[in-house]
């Protein structure tokens, strides 16, 4: 079905299969060479990029709908990921932007239901950056990482909805334990310090960083060294699941 006619049909019967007026947002946070990567979406129809989002089945639930759309734009199940904001201010630029892209699918009208405000339900969610397969969906053209500090330009008021993830990942750095979706399954310590730093945007006492999350007692370390690495290979180590996931629910209690 081409594109402007699953428009009309949104127009004409999607209120009947979706929420009015709500919608989700999804911040994608990966980690890759030492940078901290967001997946953007080219948007079709609007100048910028977009986060992936989209509407709430009438019989979904809000937590449900954000899984779906994860698992859509990156190809991957089990997503860690967490509300952090609800965005319903006044002046959120829906009208302008909308009514070009509608106008451009051939929908005229400005009185149709997706032309009314909106507010966003804002998810972030860490995943593997190199187990994603990134996808783009019908009102976008392209699908792709950007570092989450060298943002281009975005539609709306996204570039907002990312620097409010950014924050609210920050802070979760300090009760709950991020390591595990976003390095491979063996890591070093340099390594997961490089992660830390990179989240906070600051250099982190390589002691001080070490005997705090070997204090959480997450962590595993293996007897083989990383190899090709002067003048003292560091082991590697491995998330205790175990551990983590009573980490996750009960916090660390530490201040990086």
């Amino acid at each position: 079905m081409a594109f402007n006619q699953e428009i009309k049909q949104l127009f004409a019967k999607g209120h009947e299969s979706y929420l009015r007026n709500i919608s989700i947002d999804c911040i994608i946070f990966g980690f890759n060479a030492g940078e901290l990567k967001i997946l953007l979406l080219k948007a079709k129809f609007a100048r910028g990029w977009a986060l992936p989002g989209g509407l709430i089945g009438r019989e979904e639930d809000i937590d449900s709908a954000a899984h779906r759309t994860l698992e859509e734009r990156t190809g991957l199940v089990d997503i860690y990921m967490q509300q952090f904001k609800v965005f319903g201010q006044a002046d959120r630029a829906t009208q302008v932007v909308n009514k070009k892209l509608w106008e451009e699918a051939g929908i005229k009208n400005d009185k149709g239901w997706l032309f009314e405000r909106f507010i966003t339900v804002g998810y972030y969610a860490l995943v593997d950056f190199n187990k994603a397969t990134p996808s783009f969906d019908g009102f976008s053209t392209e699908a792709e990482w950007f570092n989450v500090y060298e943002l281009p330009e975005m539609i709306m008021d996204h570039a907002s909805l990312v620097a409010d993830a950014l924050e609210f990942l920050r802070l979760q750095l300090n009760y709950r334990p991020v390591g595990y979706s976003l390095l491979p399954e063996k890591f070093t310590m340099p390594e997961l310090q490089k992660l830390y730093e990179t989240i906070l945007g600051r250099t982190l006492d390589r002691r001080n960083f070490q005997r705090k999350i070997l204090g959480v007692g997450i962590l595993k370390r293996l007897k083989d060294r990383k190899v090709g690495v002067t003048p003292k290979a560091p082991y590697y180590y491995r998330f205790d699941m175990k551990k983590y996931q009573q980490a996750l629910s009960n916090g660390m209690g530490f201040q990086l």
